[in-house]
């Protein structure tokens, strides 16, 4: 497993307003979409391309193309908050959905839904989780993945706990991890410090 932390300007000077107690929803999901952006981008770097030929308005012209499938998994519900960023760069994207909920005792994730697409052996497979704490739920979705034929998995987060990739490195090592940022460490309650909250009911106002 290896870590890419996207490092930017842009996305130092957004996370840092993430981080803000006083950011409201509204301004949260904007803050949210602009990081994602910037994480997307790095992570789909390497997707292949096919060669084409079109017609500017002066004379033909050969081009490159997205030349595979692409599939981005968000983990509900938090993972929405990356998803339309995701969309806005690669709006071919099909898009499946795992409904996982974190037991706030044992930090475990159960699962209440997924919706995935299917012959992903060939695909290039995203995984759309903005909080890394634990790397329980990340480390379920992406499993689950692995055993329905996806080969090629990313990771992207806004923020990752060290605890969290120690995860993800026992349980599903072949996994790259994007993220805006590599942050301290988890509280006893599991949550990232510093962090910014809880990153759903931020984005939600609930």
């Amino acid at each position: 497993m290896t870590l890419h932390v996207v490092s930017h300007p842009l996305v130092e000077d957004a996370l840092a307003a993430l981080r803000d107690r006083r950011t409201p929803p509204g301004e949260f999901r904007a803050l949210s979409r602009r990081v994602s952006l910037l994480v997307v981008a790095e992570a789909t770097r390497d997707l292949p391309t096919a060669e084409a030929g079109v017609e500017t308005p002066l004379e033909s012209a050969r081009v490159h193309r997205l030349g595979g499938r692409v599939v981005a998994v968000p983990v509900l519900r938090a993972g929405l908050g990356m998803l339309d960023a995701f969309l806005d760069l690669v709006p071919s994207a099909e898009v499946g959905y795992y409904g996982l909920e974190r037991d706030e005792v044992t930090a475990s994730a159960h699962r209440y839904y997924d919706k995935v697409p299917g012959d992903l052996g060939a695909a290039a497979t995203y995984v759309l989780d903005p909080m890394l704490a634990t790397g329980g739920s990340a480390a379920h979705a992406i499993a689950d993945l692995e055993s329905r034929g996806a080969r090629r998995i990313r990771l992207l987060s806004i923020v990752a706990a060290p605890e969290g990739l120690a995860h993800l490195e026992k349980v599903v090592p072949a996994t790259d991890v994007y993220a805006a940022a590599l942050d301290r460490q988890l509280d006893d309650r599991y949550y990232i410090r510093p962090g910014l909250g809880d990153f759903g009911d931020r984005l939600f106002g609930t």
